[in-house]
């Protein structure tokens, strides 16, 4: 029932900087936990962040602390990713994935969107 649609991506050379917005449909935002994965070509799919239904909690993948910043607008009901000095190793593929608590497995999440692309090149 729950529908997510990522977008924000694009090419950005490191350093740099770049919001991703996951926007949200179908039931009330709030009382979902959001969390960000990524997938680079050959590599596993790996949870970047989340936050926590209600804000209780937020969790951050080691690489990404001091970085990455999650944020939610209940009324817009959008998830914001802000990526700030960005890496090579960050190129992937960014997911946005809901479920009532936040897991660090991509198989703990029930809802998908479909990705949004994130090249960080010179």
């Amino acid at each position: 029932q729950l529908q997510l649609v990522e977008s924000g991506g694009g090419l950005v050379q490191p350093g740099g900087s770049l919001r991703l917005s996951c926007t949200v449909s179908g039931r009330t935002l709030n009382y979902y936990s959001i969390g960000w994965f990524r997938q680079a070509p050959g590599k596993e799919r790996e949870g970047v962040v989340c936050i926590s239904m209600n804000d209780i909690s937020t969790y951050y993948k080691d690489s990404v602390k001091g970085r990455f910043t999650i944020s939610r607008d209940n009324a817009k009901n959008t998830v914001y990713l802000q990526m700030n000095s960005l890496k090579p190793e960050d190129t992937a593929v960014y997911y946005c994935a809901a479920d009532t608590w936040c897991s660090w497995s991509p198989y703990g999440m029930d809802y998908w969107g479909n990705g949004t692309l994130v090249t960080v090149s010179s």
